[in-house]
């Protein structure tokens, strides 16, 4: 495409007639974060430990919503000038981790431990109005809850692991373990005005259809051994069985070996089998964003609604993969590696394509959510969507590493580092819907596919006293995408599904930079950027531009905002 005016301004010409309802700010959320951990460990005896880890973090974060023009959503009275709803988020996230763990039990040693995990969220909306509820109740609040979300995890672990001798060059190492998980999963209803009568503007919330509670416990064990049948030749293998009581029994199992010819030169390689059952959030949570021209919603995969629209209970991914490679060092401190692989993905799990019009309106409203159509309200770009084992792929890749060590005597010592990544990833099979439909349309399928095919990592660390720098150049190589023709588009094709406008994002440079300084043994400053040329994603065509500020490819590995600078104090007691 070429690099004119018409394809980089976001403003264009007077052609470009954008809807009064543009949106005045586009920008990444507004975020405060506090984390706090505290680690300990101590010997009780000779041969018996105990540790832990007790991590806390809150944050707060805001986003802006599509705007409103005054009078259209909300009375005069009250938003004068319009408005932009402000989505929030107060999340507050936990784990304790305790352990115990011993030298000698029947000439094992030994790993016990047990680990809680929570994540809540606490989703609101600001700045925003519900005119169908208000004209039911006499007043719509401007401030709402839409929806509570917590995630928690209890993990416990057993390990073992002893050496035999079995007449091998070197000692047999055997390992073996137990675990049990239980999940949880809780989705809360929003405020009455944040859902009834189509909602609060901005983000909906989650109405008492859509919310509930759920878990599952998880049973696993497994077996490893590692052997050395030839003093230079490693080989372990190792088998694991997991018993979900929502996904049934599942057995995946690895091989590794590796040759070492000299000390500076080994060949190596490993077969596995995988097994990733859904999340509970990826069948139980939904979403519903609602826009001055439409509404978006996401659907749990094994609710009513998304079952009206196509949607059937997700199976586990399975994966098998091989890689195989080379390990080099040719003199002292420089190290190459070379590695080949690929991985097969069976019912991967991908958000299935968008369902519009009728049937996306009707599957909303069987969630308890009534959006209300008509005016700037397009029923075509009302949609609906939910996760589902849309295909599977195929991933091949080659992973390049080096690196080397230049030892500088009285001016310290600098690290230099290459890592190079080529891969290519490909939709072999697509699996379809209760109707016969395939899950993954084209921009699906795109979406699988379309990482960078290339990325080059060129790294510098130099040390020097109680100073450090460190550099690094990423170069993301091109990618291919399709994307959604917009407000701006020709109505025959605006909002589509199934028609998408093919965008390329060409290859491009960031660089990072750190310095540091160690003050002591507990305190260390350091400021840097990451990104500190500010380079940006690749500027869309107005076509798919929605509502004027989305002039950036949000698929892109880089960041709308560019450049990102920072200041860090770490203190270590």
């Amino acid at each position: 495409m070429a690099d004119n005016k018409s394809t980089r301004d976001h403003r264009w010409t007077t052609s470009s007639s954008w809807p009064a309802n543009s949106n005045k700010i586009e920008s990444t959320p507004e975020e405060t974060r506090e984390n706090l951990s505290i680690e300990w460990g101590k010997d009780i005896v000779e041969g018996l430990r105990t540790y832990g880890l007790i991590t806390y973090a809150h944050r707060h974060a805001e986003a802006y919503e599509n705007y409103r023009l005054p009078g259209a959503s909300a009375p005069t009275t009250i938003y004068p000038y319009g408005f932009s709803p402000l989505e929030t988020i107060d999340e507050n996230n936990f784990q304790a981790n305790l352990g115990l763990k011993g030298d000698d039990l029947f000439g094992f040693s030994w790993d016990l431990s047990t680990l809680y995990g929570q994540d809540d969220d606490d989703i609101g909306v600001k700045n925003t109005y519900n005119s169908s509820y208000a004209n039911v109740y006499g007043y719509s609040p401007t401030t709402t809850r839409a929806a509570t979300y917590s995630m928690a995890q209890w993990t416990s672990n057993f390990d073992m692991r002893r050496n035999f001798n079995v007449g091998m060059a070197t000692p047999m190492t055997f390992a073996m373990g137990a675990e049990h998980r239980l999940e949880t999963y809780h989705v809360g209803a929003g405020n009455d005005a944040s859902y009834l009568y189509g909602g609060t503007s901005g983000y909906a919330g989650i109405s008492p259809v859509s919310a509930g509670q759920w878990q599952r416990n998880v049973w696993a064990g497994y077996l490893d051994g590692d052997f050395h049948p030839l003093k230079h030749w490693d080989l372990d293998f190792a088998g694991r069985f997991e018993h979900y009581t929502d996904a049934g029994n599942t057995e995946t199992g690895k091989i590794t070996t590796r040759y070492d010819f000299t000390r500076r030169i080994a060949v190596r390689g490993t077969i596995s089998t995988g097994f990733r059952a859904p999340t509970l959030a990826e069948e139980h949570y939904s979403s519903l964003s609602v826009s001055p021209t439409g509404a978006s919603g996401l659907l749990g995969a094994n609710s009513t609604a998304a079952r009206s629209i196509g949607a059937s209970s997700l199976k586990p991914e399975r994966s098998t993969s091989a890689e195989g490679g080379i390990v080099l060092e040719p003199v002292d401190r420089f190290h190459i590696s070379a590695d080949v692989y690929q991985i097969n993905i069976r019912d991967r799990i991908l958000a299935a394509s968008s369902i519009a019009g009728t049937s996306a309106l009707e599957a909303i409203q069987a969630a308890g959510v009534d959006i209300a159509t008509g005016g700037s309200v397009s029923l075509s770009n009302i949609k609906a969507y939910y996760y589902a084992n849309a295909a599977s792929t195929r991933t091949q890749g080659l992973d390049i590493q080096s690196d080397y060590r230049f030892l500088l005597h009285r001016y310290g010592s600098l690290d230099l580092s290459l890592l190079l990544n080529l891969n290519r990833t490909v939709v072999t099979h697509l699996n379809t819907n209760i109707f016969g439909n395939p899950f993954a349309n084209a921009q699906t399928q795109a979406s699988a596919q379309g990482v960078p095919r290339s990325k080059i990592i060129l790294n510098a660390h130099w040390d020097y006293g109680k100073w450090g720098v460190n550099i690094r150049e990423t170069r993301f190589g091109s990618y291919k995408t399709l994307l959604t023709y917009e407000d701006l588009a020709p109505s025959s094709v605006r909002y589509s599904t199934t028609t998408f406008l093919p965008f390329e994002n060409t290859p491009v440079w960031t660089t990072d930079l750190e310095v540091a300084y160690r003050v002591n043994k507990h305190w260390r400053l350091a400021i840097g950027s990451n990104n500190i040329f500010n380079q940006r994603p690749r500027m869309v065509p107005a076509v798919v531009n929605y509502l004027g500020p989305k002039i950036y490819d949000s698929a892109s590995p880089l960041s709308m905002t560019g450049a990102y600078y920072f200041g860090r104090v770490d203190a270590n007691f």
